[in-house]
Formats: structure tokens, C-alpha cells, sequence
């Protein structure tokens, strides 16, 4: 079985589920499980953050950026 048929098998069970214990302490594993996948995040020192925005705002200046359009249109391919 390909993994996309099994997502979609999983789907299909979960929102079959009634019992709203057994779902919330799904809920809970799955959300805690992302959180600790994510921990190698660093939040950014106040350089960093003053560095990262100075550059945005010089690429939307000089035009390297796409418009909420332009997304629109690229996501629609996919």
C-alpha cells in the first residue's frame, strides 16, 4: 500500500472517530510530537531580526518578490 492511500485510510478512520477522549489524546500525541520535531528552532537575536527585515524591505524595493497573485497562480499547479 502506497503512503498516499494509507493517509487517506487514516482520514477515513479518523473522522470516523466518536469517542472525543481517545481523540483529544491523539490530538495531543500528534501536536506534542510536531512541537518536539521542531525544537532545533532558535528564535532569532534582535540583529538578526533587524537584519532579515532590512533585506526584505530592500528586495521589495528592487522588485524581488511575487505578489498574493502571483502565489495564487503558482499554487494553482500544484
Amino acid at each position: 500500500m502506497d503512503l498516499q492511500t494509507r493517509k487517506l485510510n487514516l482520514i477515513t478512520y479518523l473522522a470516523q472517530i466518536k469517542d472525543e477522549i481517545f481523540f483529544d489524546r491523539l490530538e495531543s500525541y500528534i501536536l506534542k510530537r510536531e512541537f518536539e520535531h521542531n525544537l532545533d528552532l532558535k528564535p532569532f537575536i534582535v540583529e538578526e531580526f533587524i537584519n532579515r527585515i532590512e533585506k526584505s524591505e530592500l528586495d521589495f524595493i528592487n522588485g524581488n518578490f511575487k505578489s498574493q497573485e502571483d502565489l495564487e497562480k503558482i499554487s494553482g499547479n500544484w
